[in-house]
């Protein structure tokens, strides 16, 4: 029985994984980050992991930004995700990976990769940006692929606004057509001492009903060091054993940023812990 479960959660991983790139009736971050903020990453610019939920937000980046993640499903499964971008003046180019590989121990299961690679170019305070994206999974045996395409905009208002929109998987065949719109408020100076964020997105995923993420963020960073904490909440759009609420925490290192996760589901799944840094020098 408790590997019948394990075959359903990955499945169903699998499933979400595929369906927004990352996604489904709620998308799957590619950021841990994002991932503590319930989701909301669409108007969370700077990061090399943005380019998952919005082309254009790594459009903000000084010159490099390099990220990753892991997470660790119930029946074995690994998930992991990385991103890269770097930015020669106006233009950013980024490129990013997510897999979830087979169950441990030989079990069946299914094994879900994809590839996403993105142009920004950036005028002024508005950027625009295009990724292309590939994706294969492979179940029972049998591999399915496609392609698809993300458009996306952002506005940057110094680091106190910004406001981002994206359409996700345009042209694809088992990818779900995703739009994407919301905006970040930063309440004080995040170059100071105290951080108070909030992000507050819309989501509408292709024959389901939207969907509404809040996250908020919040800590203490003096000289580069410090600690935030992070919380998110969420609508449903579907059927899920996904808990509405999402924990997340931060450890900052100057430049470096050491991030984790806490997503509650109810059985037969079981809470899910991510880690993941990024690195923007």
């Amino acid at each position: 029985m408790a590997s019948l479960r394990g075959a359903v959660v990955l499945l169903v991983a699998a499933r979400a994984l595929a369906a927004q790139g990352l996604g489904g009736p709620t998308p799957l971050p590619g950021s841990t980050r994002d991932a503590g903020l319930a989701g909301a990453g669409v108007a969370l610019l700077g990061d090399a992991g943005a380019l998952f939920a919005n082309p254009a937000g790594i459009a903000t980046i000084r010159r490099l930004s390099v990220e990753a993640s892991y997470e660790r499903y119930q029946g074995g499964a690994d998930f992991g995700a990385g991103a890269v971008a770097v930015r020669v003046g106006p233009v950013t180019w980024g490129a990013g990976a997510v897999a979830l590989g087979q169950p441990a121990g030989g079990a069946t299961g299914p094994a879900t990769v994809l590839g996403v690679s993105g142009l920004v170019a950036r005028f002024g305070l508005l950027a625009v940006g295009a990724s292309l994206k590939y994706a294969q999974e492979t179940l029972g045996g049998t591999t399915t692929s496609t392609a698809a395409g993300d458009v996306g905009a952002a506005i940057a208002l110094f680091d106190i606004f910004a406001l981002g929109v994206s359409s996700q998987n345009v042209g694809g065949t088992f990818l779900a057509r995703c739009t994407r719109a919301g905006f970040t408020m930063n309440f004080v100076d995040p170059q100071g001492t105290a951080r108070l964020l909030t992000t507050i997105e819309g989501q509408w995923v292709a024959g389901l009903n939207s969907v509404l993420v809040v996250g908020a963020e919040g800590g203490i960073v003096a000289g580069g060091i410090g600690l935030v904490a992070r919380v998110g909440a969420r609508g449903q759009a579907a059927s899920t054993t996904a808990q509405a609420i999402t924990l997340g925490a931060g450890v900052e290192l100057g430049r470096l940023h050491l991030d984790y996760a806490y997503d509650g589901y109810a059985a037969p799944d079981a809470p899910r812990h991510r880690v993941g840094l990024r690195w923007s020098p």
